[in-house]
């Protein structure tokens, strides 16, 4: 994916004569190549695009990356010396920077050596990756068609006496084996009084009858992540584990059926938050409503009470309510989304009803 025009047609709104890139998802989001952590960085002028690594990534980013001279970093050459040469090439006065990101020791080294006003600008690059293009709504559902093959054949394997760690290592295995190249973050599995950590650690706790299952996981497809979860019991429910589920349920629901373009992130997030208050379990929803999904597996936009910004067309967010009840059980539905004028689609396809196994 080039998404180099988009970034060049945005200098002049940010007042910049070019834009750096050396974060890591900024620089997949622009490039459509991936190079891990610091390896590798992208300036994009309004004359062209260039695009500066090591050997161990030169061969694979001239095959990759398009529209954007490649050139190699290396002792006596390196990157200070690669961007002065465009810099002077082009006559560059003022270059944007991530400053949402770059380290204190990364930014000193750039503004001693480089020829040019850096001007923070990460706000560019969040802008703009706020809005998913078709191509990058393709890839988010393809990742999204892996993880639900994996949850498919996880369903069959979930049992008494199988432990947390075992379901999130077979979770990983099936997503990889479905073709995903990573996953979107470290599995969440969680069962019985571990659910109402929302962010738990798998362990070696055995699942046993009568507890729910809490399974959050995502995988990457062509650079972007898929997110989804789903919560399911083993052998029986209480009465309690039902309401909580249903509850959890409606929540979901009110809040897709709120979330469109032009709506804030405050409304969507509180039209899911008062169905869980008015069942009396507010006290124990603590997290937003959803977050953003892309290249990375949290970035902007967020559905949250502190949003009140409205929420652009082509953004894709996670839909997520739970109800966690310290020490007895939490339950957590999970779906992404894509906004549109006047609603959304849902692009989850995993049953959401509750499931005993």
């Amino acid at each position: 994916m080039d998404h180099f025009e988009r970034i060049a047609e945005k200098l002049d709104a940010y007042g910049l004569d070019a834009m750096l890139l050396t974060q890591e998802a900024n620089r997949l989001y622009a490039s459509g190549f991936h190079s891990a952590g610091t390896d590798g960085m992208a300036l994009v002028t309004r004359r062209g695009n260039y695009y500066f690594t090591d050997s161990r990534y030169t061969e694979a980013a001239a095959r990759h990356v398009k529209h954007a001279k490649i050139d190699e970093a290396r002792p006596g050459r390196g990157y200070v010396t690669l961007l002065n040469e465009v810099i002077a090439a082009e006559g560059l006065e003022t270059v944007g920077f991530e400053d949402a990101y770059m380290t204190v020791a990364d930014y000193e080294l750039y503004r001693k050596n480089l020829n040019c006003t850096l001007k923070p600008a990460a706000a560019l690059l969040a802008e703009l990756r706020q809005v998913k293009d078709a191509e990058e709504q393709a890839a988010m559902v393809a990742a999204q068609r892996i993880a639900e093959r994996a949850l498919e054949d996880i369903l069959r394997e979930i049992r008494p006496g199988v432990t947390e760690k075992e379901i999130a290592a077979r979770l990983q295995y099936l997503m990889l084996h479905y073709g995903a190249e990573d996953m979107s973050f470290d599995p969440i599995v969680v069962s019985g009084p571990n659910g109402s950590l929302p962010h738990g650690v798998p362990s070696g706790k055995e699942i046993r009858s009568g507890e729910f299952v809490t399974m959050d996981f995502g995988c990457i497809y062509q650079g972007y992540c898929s997110d989804m979860t789903r919560t399911v019991a083993v052998g029986s429910v209480t009465e309690e584990m039902r309401t909580v589920y249903e509850t959890v349920l409606r929540a979901q629901a009110a809040g897709i059926a709120a979330a469109a373009a032009g709506v804030t992130g405050r409304e969507v997030d509180g039209a899911a938050r008062r169905v869980i208050e008015d069942a009396g379990y507010g006290p124990y929803f603590g997290h937003s409503f959803g977050h953003g999904v892309g290249v990375e597996i949290h970035e902007s936009p967020n559905a949250s009470p502190r949003n009140e910004t409205p929420l652009p067309a082509g953004a894709v967010i996670s839909a997520e309510p739970g109800i966690y009840l310290p020490g007895k059980l939490g339950v957590r539905i999970e779906d992404v989304i894509v906004l549109k004028d006047g609603g959304c689609t849902d692009i989850t396809l995993a049953p959401k009803e509750l499931i005993v196994l």
